[in-house]
């Protein structure tokens, strides 16, 4: 037998992707919904911003608290039984969710929603950086991210249409049902793809062993580097999508709610389209340390600095034509990918399920407090006499100083962290 690795190709491999990404559509649909539901839920509970900031981060509390026993259940048990038992208690969260009059009902229903999803892009992650060869696993992220933005399409102008016909309600009692039909393809599909992976890879040498765990991963500089981006860049960006897009449209460029499922859908299919460039830019152009390119950590800089121009722009143009910019943070921002891929293929692949997880909870610890917290500095501002519109700008403001200085501790710090065990391998 061949000490090289065995890798998933052709139209099984394409078989796996698409049955993990039927999954994490579910998943960013989830995520994404409460942006174009957020008048309907504040019009039928009496929500304030708080309310809604703490309802919708309630998705990420959930999501951030699986993360760390997900690596371990990851490395394990493996990607399908990990991920299609978790889909369970996404199936029960949209239920309690659907069936709920208080905001502590809807609270519970959406973190179970986010515990079930938790595994939706850790567990294809683990699979494919083991089924599949480095130089794939930015295209493959990508794809994911495809998928993923897809569910996001379908939250806007298609459950904007549904609303008056079902009620965010009948919305979520069809995705507790659709989330039921993934898990069940997800366990039964890949079984006997991930039985004839396993019998393959016995006989390969095993792969270094992993040092020190969680506490290893969370001590080395070259990771609270990553996550410190990860938390405030990624987070930020996930909180915004899924929430405080939608109330930016309505209250600072006045558009209608129609209008704003227009814009979220025009927004969300950019994300689609830059994540799909992405996938055939990055294993052409961009390195991970194997082979000539652009270094994949300076793409992330100089990308990041752009989005924050483009922020910028956004703050300074409060008008209705300024939904512009959206459109082109959206080709921007999607950069953020290629620093999970670096710090995937920064540890050894025995240990890839952890390392994706730990980097992840930062992400969700980040999208959880700047949700939430973006919420509370509005109600702050509102107190103080201020109008919605220039609460929301002003509470913006602040989170992008956060950014600049996020940024500034990255580049400041590039020349002294390094990565973990490994190399990061040429992709």
């Amino acid at each position: 037998m061949s000490d090289a690795p065995h890798y998933l190709q052709g139209r099984l491999g394409m078989r796996v992707v698409l049955v993990f990404a039927a999954a994490y559509f579910l998943s960013y649909a989830f995520r994404a919904i409460n942006a174009v539901i957020a008048p309907a839920l504040m019009a039928d509970l009496q929500l304030s911003n708080a309310d809604l900031g703490l309802l919708s981060s309630a998705y990420f509390v959930g999501f951030a608290c699986l993360q760390l026993p997900l690596g371990v259940w990851l490395d394990k048990y493996g990607p399908r039984r990990t991920e299609s038992a978790l889909l369970a208690f996404a199936a029960l969260g949209a239920a309690i969710f659907a069936s709920s009059d208080t905001l502590a009902g809807l609270w519970l229903g959406r973190a179970l929603i986010g515990i079930g999803v938790s595994a939706c892009l850790m567990a294809p992650l683990k699979a494919y950086r083991v089924w599949y060869p480095p130089e794939r696993q930015s295209q493959l992220a990508s794809w994911m991210l495809v998928f993923g933005t897809c569910g996001a399409l379908a939250t806007t102008v298609p459950v904007a249409m549904l609303l008056p016909v079902i009620g965010w309600r009948g919305v979520f009692w069809a995705m507790a049902a659709m989330i039921i039909l993934a898990a069940t393809l997800l366990f039964l599909r890949l079984k006997p793809v991930e039985k004839d992976m396993l019998q393959q890879q016995s006989s390969m040498p095993a792969p270094p062993a992993a040092p020190g765990g969680y506490r290893a991963i969370f001590a080395d500089p070259y990771f609270r580097r990553m996550a410190l981006l990860s938390g405030v860049y990624q987070g930020g960006f996930m909180a915004i999508q899924t929430l405080w897009a939608g109330p930016w449209m309505v209250n600072v460029l006045g558009l209608s709610v129609d209008e704003t499922s227009r814009v979220l859908f025009l927004f969300n299919l950019f994300l689609m389209l830059s994540y799909v460039g992405l996938s055939w830019w990055a294993p052409r152009y961009v390195s991970y340390g194997g082979r000539p390119g652009i270094p994949a950590l300076r793409v992330v800089t100089y990308g990041l600095a752009l989005s924050m121009l483009i922020q910028l722009a956004m703050l300074l143009f409060p008008y209705t034509w300024a939904w512009v910019f959206w459109l082109i943070f959206a080709l921007v921002v999607t950069v953020t990918t290629l620093a999970q891929t670096h710090v995937s293929l920064s540890f050894p692949s025995s240990q890839a399920g952890r390392a994706n997880s730990a980097f992840n909870l930062t992400l969700f610890i980040g999208a959880f407090g700047l949700q939430w917290g973006m919420g509370l500095l509005i109600d702050v501002f509102m107190s103080q006499g201020w109008s919605q519109s220039l609460a929301i700008r002003m509470s913006w403001a602040v989170y992008l100083l956060l950014q600049l200085s996020a940024l500034i501790f990255f580049v400041s710090t590039g020349s002294r962290v390094a990565p973990f065990t490994e190399k990061p391998a040429s992709a």
